[in-house]
């Protein structure tokens, strides 16, 4: 058993520790979306900590790459502070936005929807709502799929920058609608979801076997599949105005 003052000093441990880390956050909480770079002098007059207490902890921060230090001596928030926004966003997306939103669009459709990412020349599929039918388009939450082949992976390509057709229309329609391109027993239409700043966070696909949803279903759904893309987007903060007039438009469209 510890003795009284082993205790006392283990909870005097804590309590440094708890007011160190309380002291980092401040240090990166006294960037905002304004500064490119702050100084020691900046630092110190936004969070009311002393110089020498801010290098100090600069130093873990710089180590764990949450912060960076410029050449003039600035310094800037480090590249883990994006993986981190990158694993909150992925967190919110399944739970607070994309979920609901493609349940709605599965039930409005009684097909598949799929929420497929990036990651480098292939797709993951991210987040998965299956078909009311017994007979549906089988891909699994974590399934990797070929990037340039199926409406959910030309999507992603077209608004990563891939040039030539069909990449350009479906940059200007905000859509792409494929029958037998990845499998010949599957359809499918896709449209972008974008968050803050335009950055594209993935593609929505609606899909389902070719001898049920074949070109004429997918050309109906594409405004419902727009509209959804539109909603999502728009709950991750950013203007779906592009979206708004590709499903106004959708149903002109081949």
């Amino acid at each position: 058993m510890d003795s009284p003052s082993k205790s006392a000093d283990a909870e005097i441990d804590r309590a440094e520790g708890v007011a160190a880390l309380d002291r980092a956050i401040a240090i990166l909480d006294a960037f905002s979306t304004e500064d490119r770079s702050l100084s020691l002098a900046e630092i110190a007059a936004r969070t009311g900590l002393y110089k020498s207490t801010i290098l100090r902890l600069a130093n873990s921060l710089l180590r764990g790459r949450l912060l960076e230090r410029l050449d003039n001596g600035r310094y800037r928030v480090g590249p883990a502070t994006f993986r981190l926004g990158a694993l909150y966003q992925r967190s919110v997306v399944a739970v607070d936005i994309l979920l609901p939103i493609m349940r709605d669009l599965s039930e409005r459709s009684w097909e598949s929807v799929a929420f497929y990412v990036r990651s480098g020349d292939v797709r993951t599929c991210l987040y998965r709502v299956e078909s009311k039918h017994p007979i549906r388009y089988t891909i699994r939450e974590g399934d990797v799929l070929p990037l340039l082949l199926g409406s959910g992976g030309r999507v992603l390509a077209a608004f990563s920058g891939q040039q030539g057709e069909p990449y350009e229309t479906i940059r200007k329609t905000c859509n792409c609608l494929a029958v037998g391109d990845r499998d010949p027993e599957t359809g499918g239409v896709s449209a972008p979801v974008f968050g803050p700043g335009g950055v594209l966070l993935g593609a929505l696909t609606l899909a389902g076997p070719s001898t049920r949803v074949d070109a004429a279903f997918l050309q109906r759904m594409k405004r419902p599949l727009l509209e959804a893309a539109a909603r999502a987007t728009r709950a991750f903060g950013e203007d779906a105005s592009m979206l708004e007039q590709a499903s106004l438009a959708a149903d002109a469209l081949p």
